[in-house]
């Protein structure tokens, strides 16, 4: 009898949470806040900085009374984990944040509730670098590639921003430019724009062909020919560091990374940043909340809070990122809004894989 008592209760349970999701949007926010509160705490699965974003969403904790638990793993491993529980009735994530790409790979209505019970707001972003998020997906954050450099070493009137203007650098300044090829994005960015704007290839079409790929392949002669001049890196990580040592001059970089390592002082402050004419990727993360989100009220709150222009503001201060909100400050940022007109969005698959294995092959293993 406790037994049958026991999973009836449970059950019982399980069918509250499972049908509140749906139940909010007839609710007012003013309601929705009341059980947020009531519920009392959220699971936000994120894949990185995830000690720094523990102490970032201290004031939220402290504002709400709610607990936010971000458990370790990585994107992938939280990507498995997402589309393993969407079909129980009730999941363990309340809050899902991934890079605003990779939403285009699953069907957002059947695994994503509508964020339609939030506030009006014309500020938040919905569509990014061409991805459009709908009622379901909202960007919270923004990052962005370029290169970094040292001030001491380059004028910031002399910058590189063409192809043809990285190689005299490279000739006039052998090995004190340095990318990564794999280990973080941003060597890929660098090597992946400067083939786009010497072969005039599409890469944000993400289709193959044979043709295609024998383009991309007539700007290998670029970097084959000027291999003696410029460097290899082993990291994102490596880059940074290598020039903040003033071993390199410049390197391809993230935006956010950068910043970061400046605040926490593991990088010199004075190392600049900037976005060349040629373009360089960028985009930034979104955030959603599943169908089956065990605290549906308190994630609501907790995505109003992550997507406003305060909160945009203080991560552009203290994480160096491009502010998600048309009102944020963004007068932290380490580049001028100016500059980001030079975004590109990031090659589509599987072009994109294909062109690393390529480049890869004729490229970096002929050094």
């Amino acid at each position: 009898m406790l037994k049958t008592l026991i999973l009836s209760t449970t059950a019982l349970a399980i069918g509250v949470s499972a049908s509140a999701a749906s139940d909010l949007s007839g609710m007012s926010w003013d309601d929705i806040v009341t059980q947020a509160k009531a519920e009392g705490e959220l699971t936000w699965y994120v894949w990185y900085l995830q000690d720094d974003l523990r102490r970032a969403v201290k004031s939220f904790e402290d504002e709400y009374g709610i607990d936010v638990t971000i458990p370790e793993g990585t994107s992938a491993g939280n990507a498995e984990k997402l589309i393993a529980e969407r079909n129980r009735e009730v999941g363990d994530i309340d809050v899902f944040a991934w890079g605003y790409s990779d939403f285009e790979t699953v069907d957002l209505a059947a695994t994503f509730s509508p964020l339609k019970m939030l506030p009006a707001d014309d500020g938040r972003v919905s569509e990014l670098v061409g991805i459009d998020g709908g009622d379901f997906v909202l960007a919270y954050w923004g990052n962005q590639t370029g290169i970094a450099y040292d001030p001491a070493k380059v004028s910031a009137d002399n910058l590189p921003q063409t192809p043809e203007e990285f190689a005299a650098f490279w000739s006039e300044n052998p090995g004190k430019f340095g990318f990564n090829y794999e280990k973080g994005g941003s060597g890929p960015s660098f090597y992946q724009n400067t083939l786009r704007s010497l072969t005039g290839v599409d890469f944000s079409n993400g289709e193959i062909s044979d043709g295609k790929l024998a383009k991309v392949e007539e700007g290998y002669g670029y970097f084959n020919d000027n291999a003696e001049n410029y460097v290899v890196t082993a990291s994102n990580a490596d880059s940074i560091v290598r020039v903040s040592d003033g071993e390199l001059w410049m390197v391809p970089a993230w935006e956010d990374h950068l910043a970061g390592l400046q605040k926490r002082g593991e990088v010199r402050s004075e190392i600049k940043f900037y976005i060349p004419e040629m373009g360089m990727n960028g985009g930034g993360n979104g955030i959603a909340i599943p169908n089956n989100a065990p605290h549906p009220a308190a994630a609501a709150v907790f995505v109003d809070w992550l997507t406003s222009a305060d909160t945009q503001t203080m991560f552009n201060r203290d994480f160096g990122t491009a502010p998600m909100h048309a009102e944020a400050d963004d007068s932290n940022a380490l580049v001028p809004n100016d500059q980001r007109a030079n975004r590109q969005p990031w090659a589509g698959q599987p072009f994109r894989k294909a062109v690393e294995e390529s480049f890869i092959e004729n490229v970096i293993l002929e050094r």
